[in-house]
């Protein structure tokens, strides 16, 4: 309802009342079954039952209120067409006809989302005087056309209106003051389109073992991110990073989390653009495209819940952990497209397709390098879920390294896994799955075959890589994660002693409330270089997480 129509029945309802039955009379005067309250259900008895909740402050009450309006203005609530569509209500139940009429007549009523109406669901008086408003608010509309409006309807909204006069009032006076803090935003935000959301971490970390040199660290991360939407529909990110933590020494260089090490100097590492790209109602693709520091992981689901994590202050403590390294085989700039398929939901359950590209030095216009002729990952994978708790994805990448670049972005691996001496091209084959056992217990994993051809003359060679981890959410607070995970990091499946490197990871992420969380955790490390002589390792961290 207008701010005006609203302040006019805010101020004098039962002249407004009045109003209303003189012109109503200059339409027709056709009776309305449903705003109709017959006596033995008259609005004394619909007052009487809803009455002011004892011991409730009005501000929490005109919070439910705003909730209430706020719900009706998106797709909480869908609007009801047809009494029918209604799950809980019956041609039998006494407010059948009532509220058969509304939705015909006056389309002043909305359904949950699961299509039930709960009308057995108490309500206070601030709660019904915004379902009021709402029919008033139609009304108006209705007089406005030159509709009908039945002369009872005006009645007994006119003794409605009388009753809850205090009530409307107060919803009039909450009007005027959220439209003065609008206003005020928006005069002062930092801006229409662009939110801001940040993350810092701190963390203190140390590595123990026979020939450790690393000492006690202690440092930072953090990211900005300004997500911006021109449609409601796209995001544009522009992410603003720095730090201070270095990796650690000889074998237990493995990260820890995605670090940054620039004396924590601002800088920008990714900037990328996700949208729904529509053929009318014939398909839709959710694309992205990065014009810097883009993953696949970005854009691909990569089935490893409670572990994976984007910002890395709020997964697991590693990399390996965090994502299967299939989605390391390129990254820098490029396209993803991700597309669901209804046809084959009969057969395996709901399933997508995503491919992407990415290219390392796709700015750089010199030899071996722009979007083609350097160092890229091309992938392609296909998600389905058989289940309802079980999600399975298949993946193949395709990858050309230039020699000084690992066969996985030198990220996770072993030397030798990595081929770093020679330029390179990739198939990877991969399979991730998810199972959610049940709302306490998560398990997921993977597996990657690599298979490396040299363009240089050097050597050739096979690279595994798998891993499993279980997850228990929601233990001993919610939003809390204890996670065990265990795998073997990339590593050359012919060399010559071939001794497994062994990852085991724990960790439990502790939520202290909705900003803040701390994370301890321990990482072991074996045979890191694929050799016995290797001393095993262990890596402790405390992670402290904040978010904004």
């Amino acid at each position: 309802m207008s701010k005006v129509v609203l302040k006019s029945w805010l101020t004098c309802p039962a002249l407004v009342g009045v109003s209303l039955l003189v012109s109503s009379t200059a339409y027709a005067t056709e009776a309305v079954e449903g705003v109709k309250l017959s006596a033995e259900q008259g609005t004394e008895t619909l007052i009487a039952q809803v009455s002011t909740p004892e011991g409730t402050q009005e501000d929490q009450l005109l919070d439910r209120v705003e909730t209430y309006g706020r719900e009706g203005q998106t797709n909480t609530y869908d609007q009801v067409t047809n009494v029918n569509q209604l799950r809980d209500v019956s041609p039998t139940d006494w407010a059948y006809e009532a509220l058969r009429s509304l939705v015909e007549r006056y389309g002043c009523i909305v359904g949950y989302p699961n299509q039930t109406y709960r009308g057995n669901q108490a309500l206070s008086r601030y709660e019904f005087a915004a379902g009021l408003n709402a029919c008033l608010n139609q009304i108006e509309r209705l007089i406005a056309s030159s509709e009908a409006v039945a002369r009872e309807d005006i009645e007994t909204l006119q003794r409605l209106t009388q009753e809850f006069e205090a009530e409307l009032a107060t919803l009039g006076g909450r009007v005027d003051n959220l439209e003065g803090r609008v206003a005020f935003l928006e005069d002062n935000q930092f801006s229409t389109t662009t939110k801001l959301a940040g993350e810092v971490i701190f963390a203190l970390t140390d590595s123990f073992g026979e020939d450790d040199d690393n000492n006690t660290i202690f440092g930072d991360r953090f990211r900005l991110a300004l997500n911006t939407s021109f449609t409601g529909e796209d995001t544009l990110v522009t992410r603003l990073s720095g730090g201070n933590l270095q990796p650690l020494f000889g074998p237990t260089s493995t990260q820890t989390f995605n670090l940054n090490e620039n004396d924590n100097d601002v800088e920008v590492d990714w900037l990328a653009y996700y949208f729904p790209l529509k053929f009318g109602d014939i398909a839709q693709f959710n694309t992205y495209i990065a014009a810097f520091g883009g993953i696949h992981s970005d854009y691909v689901p990569t089935l490893n819940p409670y572990f994976e994590d984007f910002d890395g202050g709020n997964g697991a403590l590693s990399t390996f952990a965090s994502e299967s390294p299939i989605y390391r085989i390129g990254s820098g700039s490029g396209i993803g497209l991700s597309y669901q398929f209804g046809f084959l939901e009969n057969i395996v359950g709901p399933s997508t397709i995503t491919v992407g590209y990415l290219a390392e030095d796709a700015g750089d216009p010199s030899d071996g390098a722009g979007l083609f002729d350097g160092n890229f990952g091309a992938l392609a994978q296909i998600n389905f879920a058989p289940f309802e708790s079980l999600n399975v994805g298949l993946t193949y990448v395709r990858g050309y390294q230039q020699a000084g670049s690992g066969t996985f972005g030198n990220i996770v691996g072993t030397p030798l896994a990595n081929l770093e001496d020679v330029t390179k091209t990739s198939n990877t084959y991969g399979a991730q799955v998810a199972w959610a056992f049940n709302e306490r217990i998560s398990l997921s994993g993977f597996f990657a075959y690599q298979d490396v051809n040299s363009k240089d003359g050097g050597p050739d060679g096979e690279v595994w890589t798998y891993g499993a981890g279980v997850a228990f959410p929601d233990l001993l607070r919610e939003g809390s994660v204890l996670g065990i995970f265990a795998g073997a990091q990339p590593y050359l499946g012919d060399a010559p002693e071939n001794e497994i490197p062994l990852h085991i990871e724990g960790f439990y992420k502790y939520q202290l409330n909705d900003n803040i969380s701390i994370t301890p955790g321990v990482i072991y490390i074996s045979n890191p270089n694929q050799t016995d002589d290797d001393d095993n390792e262990f890596i402790g961290t405390l992670r402290t997480t904040f978010t904004f």
